[in-house]
């Protein structure tokens, strides 16, 4: 845990010295929040549910949030690698598990922090009731995205020596997943091919289990549907660090570039 705990804050402290990367990770998305749910408000209600567009859109931009810091917190292996730490890191004698998990950690604290940043704007808005039988399930929700979205990119930014490529996969592979997730639009009312893939999607039932989280299809609703959504959110998770634990221990060409 030392070693995981290290390299966490390790990704912590780089972030907080690029205000740069603070900005764009957070500027962003609320700019999307405030544009997207003025441009389509009551344009895109889900069926059977009182809400406006910027209440339904902002589960998804939380998400949106943890996606683009997992996606920024994982490349940053390539340019370890490039600069040759990666490889300190890999000869240390610690499991490649705590290496992993340190990683993890590290992406998810800062998804975190800046989805419970965006979160603060939402309460304050008040399209969202704040308390904390609100934010208690939010956090774990929030929590277990970032771990599984992080995981994901590890496994994607492991095995590669460009960002250029890395941009590539996240352009063509990680925003569609982000985009058919039910962040943008309602499952209901989707093409039927397009239903089953976001059925598919186990990012979907992230979005859906904070959007029920923050009583967006009424309050408090279904707790049953709250938690199975959450469940499989955290079997995602356990399969994200699997695979990249199962990766890291495999020695790969680029290790020793």
């Amino acid at each position: 845990m030392t070693a995981a705990l290290t390299l966490a804050q390790r990704e912590l402290v780089r972030f907080f010295r690029q205000p740069n990367r603070i900005v764009g990770a957070i500027g962003q998305p609320v700019l999307f929040w405030f544009l997207f749910g003025a441009a389509f408000k009551d344009s895109l209600r889900p069926p059977g549910v009182e809400q406006d567009y910027a209440q339904f859109f902002a589960p998804g931009v939380a998400a949106m949030i943890v996606l683009f810091t997992a996606i920024f917190s994982t490349i940053s292996i390539i340019e370890d690698r490039r600069e040759g730490f990666l490889q300190a890191v890999l000869v240390a004698p610690v499991p490649r598990s705590a290496i992993v998990l340190g990683k993890l950690l590290g992406g998810t604290l800062l998804a975190m922090l800046q989805a419970l940043f965006f979160l603060t704007l939402v309460f304050a808005t008040g399209k969202v009731p704040f308390g904390w039988e609100v934010v208690g399930p939010s956090l774990l929700i929030l929590f277990l995205m970032g771990l599984a979205l992080t995981g994901l990119g590890f496994c994607i930014a492991w095995r590669m020596d460009s960002t250029q490529g890395f941009h590539a996969i996240m352009s063509v592979f990680l925003l569609p997943m982000w985009l058919l997730s039910g962040s943008v639009f309602p499952v209901e009312g989707a093409a039927t091919w397009l239903v089953w893939v976001m059925r598919l999607n186990p990012l979907t039932y992230g979005v859906e289990a904070l959007r029920r989280a923050l009583w967006l299809h009424g309050a408090p609703g279904d707790p049953a549907v709250l938690w199975g959504y959450t469940a499989i959110t955290l079997l995602f998770a356990l399969a994200m660090f699997a695979g990249a634990t199962w990766i890291a221990r495999k020695r790969q060409t680029v290790d020793l570039q």
